[in-house]
């Protein structure tokens, strides 16, 4: 299965208000391992930044000014998404925001994408984390520390830092899973992912010592065996042919 772990930064809260993605990051896995293809966007939203937004993930507008525009790298991103799975922390709020960037430009233009919905599948992490986790907090901070995630490197919030916070959360979370690696070692050439070299003991190695049960403890366990089965009406399992 190919998965995109997304998140998105923005100009402020409600894409209602006219607020604009202003960076998205994207992580794909495959089969439940990193490829390395990875996704990283930075758009000019051709609009201010509220100071709220701005302290949380430090992006300025003068930083965006000589960035593209939406319209401009929304072919290259559907093209990336689609047909996976996306997984989302608050999948809500992201996919919000891309539904009304999509919206904006069937507007303008006439041109319609559709939406993110028509194209993927969509995980929610927040609602994962809420069902296994109830009535903790399940920000993506208070899962780091829950599953002993190291994000002291996060300042800021950022959309592919925090995308790639979130793929190790993910898979602990969902499977127990505790390295993400991103290295050579973990995808090929064409970036897909690689199955881990299997590793095999040494022929000569010596063998297993094997500690048998002594005559008295064989005679014990079968009393003990006994007299569980007397206490049940139909008699233990163990002892029926």
């Amino acid at each position: 299965m190919r998965q995109i772990v997304l998140d998105t930064e923005t100009t402020g809260l409600e894409p209602s208000e006219g607020h604009r993605i202003i960076e998205i990051g994207c992580v794909e896995l495959i089969g439940r391992r990193p490829t390395g293809n990875n996704c990283h966007l930075y758009i000019n939203p051709e609009r201010d930044i509220d100071d709220g937004a701005l302290e949380v993930h430090g992006i300025t507008r003068e930083f965006l000014a000589d960035k593209p525009v939406f319209s401009e790298v929304v072919q290259d991103f559907l093209a990336y998404i689609d047909g996976a799975e996306l997984v989302i922390h608050n999948a809500a709020f992201d996919v919000g925001f891309l539904n009304h960037e999509l919206a904006m430009l069937a507007a303008g233009r006439g041109a319609s994408h559709g939406r993110i919905e028509d194209r993927c599948k969509v995980l929610d992490t927040l609602a994962l984390a809420r069902n296994k986790h109830p009535g903790q907090k399940n920000n993506l901070d208070a899962l780091c520390r829950r599953y002993g995630i190291d994000n002291s490197h996060r300042e800021l919030h950022g959309a592919l830092l925090d995308a790639q916070i979130l793929a190790e959360v993910y898979l602990i979370m969902t499977g127990g899973q505790t390295r993400l690696s991103l290295g050579a070692s973990d995808a090929g050439a064409s970036g897909e992912a690689q199955a881990e070299a299997v590793r095999r003991l040494d022929a000569g190695r010596p063998a297993l010592k094997v500690v048998q049960a002594s005559a008295a403890e064989r005679d014990a366990h079968e009393a003990k065996l006994a007299m569980l089965s007397k206490s049940c009406e139909e008699g233990a399992l163990w002892g029926r042919s």
